[in-house]
């Protein structure tokens, strides 16, 4: 096997994105976010480190990507290359503290990072990508509509407080960015009661016929009226009618949320789990 290091997302898009397209579902977030920097809808504070596998031939067996917004992704990475992954990201981003994937792949990578800093490890998040088996509308007080320049304040604010809740936040200017693009691109949609947004849902670009919801997020006073279900409902709809699949994560921890995306028709997937690193022991040489 030969591992290929890139910090160029369009050089590893035509790398890697014929081999992602097997499964469009379980690679949803490595062809998103990979898909957003192509296109411009996402701008790094820094270079990402993108990371691919490959045989003798040269056909790619995994991929894997590091983001100034997030730690190391695995996705649905194969454990048998996860050696080769985490040897790349110790020689190319020896400062990384998360590492996110499937459970296997996760605690491979995590126990060869901790032999190889001398780091400890610990479970910080877990979450259920889903994808939609049958479509059941919901219903809720008010109406969905798309987010528009207005509404650009409310947005970076719902964005932050998400990122804050889900352990993942994100400086004022990365949250400002990001909410810009997708609205600017009609990818964020807002449900409202007597002209008042109490919810907002968001969703990726179609990517090889999938299309993954989120972010979705309810102000916690306005929680516990059906609203984040209806407006995830219309936008899953959408998806439909556009002829691609509709995927979605939810927190593991967060019953209520499971609940919600089952009664529309969501079903599980595949579990991920986030792992943080931390230094508590003396670093052994690299």
């Amino acid at each position: 096997m030969s591992v290929r290091v890139t910090n160029d997302p369009a050089e590893f898009k035509a790398a890697v994105f014929p081999f992602l397209e097997g499964d469009p579902v379980l690679h949803s977030v490595l062809l998103s976010n990979i898909q957003d920097r192509t296109t411009g809808v996402q701008v790094d504070p820094v270079p990402p480190v993108l990371v691919s596998v490959h045989d003798a031939s040269g056909a790619v067996l995994g991929a894997a990507m590091r983001t100034g917004h997030r730690g190391i992704f695995l996705g649905g990475l194969a454990d048998d290359v996860v050696p080769e992954v985490t040897a790349a990201y110790a020689d190319w981003a020896p400062d990384a503290d998360v590492v996110e994937g499937t459970a296997t792949a996760v605690r491979l990578f995590a126990e060869r990072w901790s032999d190889r800093f001398g780091t400890e490890y610990h479970l910080s998040h877990g979450s259920r990508l889903h994808r939609l088996h049958r479509f059941v509308d919901q219903s809720a007080e008010g109406g969905p509509r798309r987010a528009v320049d207005a509404d650009l304040e409310l947005v970076v604010r719902w964005v932050a407080e998400f990122g804050d809740e889900g352990g993942m936040p994100s400086p004022p200017e990365d949250n400002l960015q990001w909410a810009r693009a997708r609205i600017s691109r009609g990818r964020i949609w807002l449900w409202e009661v007597g002209g008042r947004p109490v919810s907002m849902v968001g969703h990726q670009d179609v990517v090889f016929g999938s299309t993954r919801v989120g972010p979705v997020y309810t102000p916690p006073e306005e929680r516990g009226h059906g609203y984040a279900s209806a407006l995830t409902a219309r936008v899953t709809r959408q998806i439909l009618d556009r002829g691609s699949a509709a995927c979605l994560y939810t927190d593991l921890a967060n019953p209520t949320s499971n609940k919600i995306y089952a009664a529309i028709g969501y079903e599980p997937v595949a579990d991920f789990v986030r792992y943080d690193f931390s230094r508590a022991r003396s670093s052994r040489p690299v």
